[in-house]
């Protein structure tokens, strides 16, 4: 800091700054002779200020050179290696609004040839100074070596290399290495992935955009974080409140296919992945595949209706459970009673089920379930992408069993965008994390009337149905509960669950679905010992649309004209 110029004795300044002068010895009129001195002082004064303006200049760009790694000078200073003039740093990867997902910054490695070190334990003490984490000892131990290269310490900032760069030690060299920085951590790294220390992408991401990004291309995702966050943190309570194992879920458009948020928990941080066990790193929402449970009813219902194996009218024989082999199909909450094609869904019965799917026939079905993508991997731009398991031999009870969720083991990320077909007038969804997803013409797989009255069934569910608990006031909600049995060594565990929900809204003109699975939760007293879709998943999802659905320019309606009175492809009768 510069000091304060001494004040001559007859000088009239005060700490305040003047002292009681009069007005008149202030303003006193120059002579031509002084004021031409003055002009001649000022004119002195600005060239040197400039003088000095220019010298600092020099300076501050001589510390920039310093900072930024231009570090070579005497012959025992350090030597730079880096990346080659001109070479693109790795693209950054940003959500849909341009939030900055990852990103590349500019770092440095230093290293050493031991052989050209003379004093080594004398360089382990200084360089200890400057290398964080690190101690003289550790550094002494790296240097005892009689290779020719050996890591100091990598991905130094600027600041860090400068300051071993002014130690002027022998032996030593700086490398130019970039490192790649996640600046939310664990919130989106199932979808981002992570990249090694040489930047070069390992998952997510990451891996499957490689060569786009090392080639410096930067790319914007369908993610929006905003919902990302609100959707996780939703998740996370749910997990905590059922003393869940984990969870995931989905916000997807269910026009263009893009994802606006994909959730799955527990999660890791992609800066140290190294350090995450093979559950956190896990993605359950597209690598992970399930049975999916009571979902797939409304597969079933819309194969039905748009072949004409069924009508809405139509009813099948839910009295009595139906002998498989050496197995029972049953319902959870029995009606003992034949039931209606809309009831099946409401009631969300096996039985009922199982007897659409009679009446469709395997062949129908199989051919519906591969048009709706279930059958084969969806085509997401993740390598951490689950195939469906599927019966090898696909019999007579497999296509009673798949009807209503088990046989067959699909990703949520699959189910999410055959649910979006049900609903969007009848056309196939391939589900996209990249924004503006998937281009090209659309393929119709249901017909309009099909897609109108499934709209119409699916509110049913929430209206009337096991789905009550997902219902928002004002947004129209439509959706369907699912409960299945996890697989333990061949046979199925009551005591290990899959709950779930699928809930798109609003149903009149659908914009977005939301699906949320749950794995195994756990019974609360606060849920009557339940933990089924209908009170673990479904008020989840029903919290998700109330947080996500006015970020996503999305408001309540306060008109009482709901889709159950006023769809076009239903019997009045059955409106009421």
């Amino acid at each position: 800091m510069m000091g304060r110029s001494k004040t001559p004795a007859d000088s009239r300044v005060t700490p305040c700054g003047y002292d009681a002068v009069p007005e008149s010895e202030i303003n006193v009129p120059l002579d031509g002779h002084r004021r031409g001195d003055l002009e001649v002082g000022k004119s002195r004064l600005v060239a040197v200020g400039a003088v000095f303006a220019l010298a600092f200049l020099g300076v501050m760009a001589r510390m920039g050179d310093l900072a930024i790694g231009n570090m070579t000078g005497t012959a025992h200073a350090l030597t730079t290696v880096g990346v080659q003039s001109g070479e693109a740093l790795r693209g950054d990867i940003r959500d849909r609004n341009g939030v900055v997902l990852a990103t590349t910054a500019p770092m440095y490695s230093l290293t050493a040839n031991p052989r050209e070190i003379r004093d080594r334990e004398s360089a382990a003490e200084s360089l200890a100074k400057v290398l964080p984490r690190m101690s003289a000892a550790e550094i002494a131990a790296r240097l005892d070596s009689e290779q020719g290269f050996v890591y100091l310490s990598r991905h130094l900032s600027p600041r860090q290399a400068a300051a071993a760069h002014r130690l002027a030690l022998p032996g030593l060299s700086l490398m130019e290495q970039p490192k790649r920085l996640y600046p939310h951590g664990p919130l989106t790294s199932h979808v981002v992935g992570f990249s090694d220390i040489d930047t070069h992408g390992l998952s997510g991401i990451e891996r499957s955009q490689d060569r786009e990004l090392t080639n410096g291309a930067s790319l914007d995702l369908s993610l929006d974080l905003r919902v990302q966050h609100l959707v996780a943190e939703e998740v996370a309570k749910t997990i905590e409140e059922f003393e869940a194992i984990g969870g995931a879920a989905i916000v997807l458009d269910v026009d263009s296919g893009e994802v606006l948020s994909m959730v799955s928990l527990p999660t890791f941080d992609p800066s140290a992945p190294a350090e995450a066990d093979k559950s956190q790193r896990f993605n359950r929402a597209s690598l992970g595949v399930y049975e999916m449970g009571s979902i797939f009813k409304l597969f079933t219902a819309a194969m039905a209706l748009d072949s004409g194996a069924a009508t809405l009218t139509d009813s099948f024989d839910a009295s009595k459970p139906i002998r498989v082999g050496r197995h029972m199909i049953r319902d959870f909450k029995p009606e003992n009673r034949w039931l209606s094609l809309p009831e099946v869904l409401v009631h969300s019965s096996n039985i009922g089920s199982a007897r659409v799917a009679v009446a469709l026939g395997r062949e129908r079905q199989q051919n519906y379930l591969r048009r709706l993508g279930l059958l084969e991997r969806a085509p997401l731009e993740l390598p951490e992408n689950g195939r469906p398991i599927a019966p090898s031999v696909w019999r007579d009870a497999s296509t009673m069993t798949i009807s209503f969720g088990h046989g067959l083991a699909v990703s949520p990320a699959q189910t999410a965008a055959a649910v979006a077909a049900l609903v969007n007038g009848g056309y196939k969804v391939e589900p996209s994390l990249i924004k503006g997803g998937v281009s090209g013409q659309r393929q119709r797989i249901l017909e309009e009337e099909t897609s109108e009255t499934m709209r119409w069934l699916m509110r049913l569910v929430v209206k009337r149905g096991t789905g009550g608990k997902s219902d928002v006031p004002g947004y129209f909600l439509g959706g369907k509960t699912g409960t299945s049995e996890k697989l333990v060594d061949g046979r199925y565990d009551r005591d290990r669950r899959m709950a779930s929900f699928v809930g798109v809204f609003p149903m009149d003109a659908p914009r977005y679905l939301v699906l949320a699975t749950i794995d195994e939760p756990k019974p609360q007293e606060h849920t009557f010992g339940f933990a089924t879709g209908g009170w673990v998943a479904a008020p989840l999802v029903g919290r998700i649309v109330q947080r996500t659905a006015p970020l996503l320019g999305i408001s309540p309606r306060e008109d009482h004209h709901d889709l159950i009175e006023t769809a076009t492809t239903v019997p009045v009768a059955l409106r009421r």
